[in-house]
């Protein structure tokens, strides 16, 4: 009996500097993914902490999944994942892969850098109010990877606010509606205009896949998770927790079984062969 064909994953969870969780519980949100590819007998995965080794592990990927905290690509990694992506290749990007480089503004506050990368990725993150519950929903249910899911559902999450870079070309799968940037003065990043609101004014988008030549990204801005360790939330919306006390331990979009079946479509769709 032949044994079938292996479908090998490369998934990169980490944080910046090199072994710090950066905000984020990146054990809890690596072992829930390694957990899902693990449900498919076929899938090989290889872990990374960030995008220094991406040479050695890409060439022989179907897809990579990315959970990230400060780490990116320089610009000759970035060159290798499009030509990658190019040729075939597909791109999961969860959470704050849309961020980066962050640069201090004054003593205090930091504006994220737009880099390469943020182009072959499709979005560039701004900025994000603290913890609240918002509702998601589908723009796109014929897709792939928003298939089976209800026309909308709610999370507890940190809610991204993202620009696209290629709007006219992106598939937009998830929104919300948020018509201004609730938070509080001095809180977060600092952006010179809010450019993550669509034409309406009130809609921003919140997952989207764009193509790339024979290949494709698809990015899912949910999904921030924290353990007492390495929480930094100075404070969280009083939807989340009446008294503004942010939990100690915070599992969000995690815990939210629609999530999951989102994630559970993105690998789907990320591990299926190409198109004749």
């Amino acid at each position: 009996m032949s044994r079938p064909a292996v479908i090998p994953v490369h998934l990169i969870a980490g944080g910046f500097p090199p072994g710090s969780a950066a905000g984020h519980d990146m054990n809890y949100a690596r072992q829930r993914l390694l957990g899902m590819l693990g449900e498919n007998p076929e899938i090989y995965t290889t872990v990374s902490n960030d995008y220094a080794d991406i040479e050695r592990w890409l060439p022989n990927s179907r897809l990579l999944i990315t959970y990230v905290a400060g780490p990116y690509p320089d610009a000759e990694q970035n060159q290798f994942i499009r030509n990658w992506i190019d040729r075939g290749g597909r791109w999961i990007a969860l959470h704050g892969t849309s961020g980066g480089k962050a640069a201090r503004v004054g003593t205090h506050r930091r504006q994220m850098v737009k880099g390469a990368y943020h182009d072959t990725l499709g979005s560039f993150f701004l900025n994000h109010p603290p913890v609240r519950k918002f509702r998601v929903e589908i723009a796109d249910t014929a897709d792939p990877i928003t298939k089976g899911l209800p026309p909308s559902f709610e999370v507890p999450d940190e809610l991204y606010l993202i620009e696209l870079q290629h709007p006219e070309t992106s598939r937009i799968l998830l929104t919300t509606y948020m018509p201004s940037d609730p938070s509080p003065a001095g809180f977060g990043f600092v952006y010179e205009r809010d450019t993550s609101l669509l034409s309406d004014g009130k809609t921003r988008v919140l997952g989207y896949s764009h193509t790339i030549g024979k290949g494709g990204v698809a990015y899912i801005a949910l999904g921030h998770c924290h353990s007492p360790t390495n929480n930094v939330q100075p404070f969280v919306d009083s939807s989340v927790a009446p008294s503004g006390k942010t939990p100690l331990t915070f599992r969000g979009s995690w815990e939210v079984p629609e999530f999951e079946r989102l994630l559970q479509n993105a690998i789907e769709w990320g591990t299926s062969p190409l198109p004749v």
